[in-house]
């Protein structure tokens, strides 16, 4: 039968639809996972295991638990490698992503930055302009003074005035 477009297609149950994971859930696992192999405590404790193995290895014979002495070690180490590494890509492209988001947050805030301090600094220029018209405190000063000796001078004359003039 002849698929048609115009009715959706139904989920399918293969392993497609299985293997869909949450890749936030899946990075933060992977992140974990990563911050823990970079511990101190990982590699003491890995440390512990490696020196137990191989002593139970050389010294326990009896016990014959690895036949084949230190390749089921290897074994382990190896599926080990086998998973850290893509976990720990994983964790590195996440703080990759994580951190072009937040330069280009960083960059957007700097060109904010950039544009309010060019608008204040536009604004201080036409104040100095605008101060620049007013009046001194100097010019203030000079004009009462020259004022004041006016009017002291004006009275300087009508007295003057009424002294020669005792009658007016």
């Amino acid at each position: 039968m002849a698929e048609r477009l115009d009715v959706p297609r139904g989920r399918s149950r293969g392993i497609g639809s299985f293997l869909r994971l949450n890749p936030d859930a899946v990075g933060k696992f992977a992140e974990g996972i990563a911050r823990f192999l970079g511990t101190g405590r990982f590699l003491a404790v890995q440390t512990i295991i490696v020196v137990l193995w191989i002593g139970l290895n050389v010294f326990a014979v009896r016990l014959r638990w690895d036949p084949y002495p230190f390749i089921l070690l290897n074994l382990a180490f190896s599926t080990q490698a086998a998973y850290a590494a893509p976990l720990i890509l994983l964790a590195q492209n996440r703080q990759a992503d994580r951190d072009r988001v937040q330069s280009e947050e960083d960059r957007a805030r700097a060109a904010s930055t950039r544009a309010d301090t060019e608008y204040l600094a536009r604004e201080l220029a036409s104040l100095r302009v605008a101060v620049g018209e007013l009046a001194t405190r100097d010019f203030i000063r000079g004009e009462l003074g020259r004022l004041t000796e006016g009017q002291d001078a004006e009275k300087r004359e009508k007295k003057d005035k009424k002294r020669r003039d005792p009658v007016g």
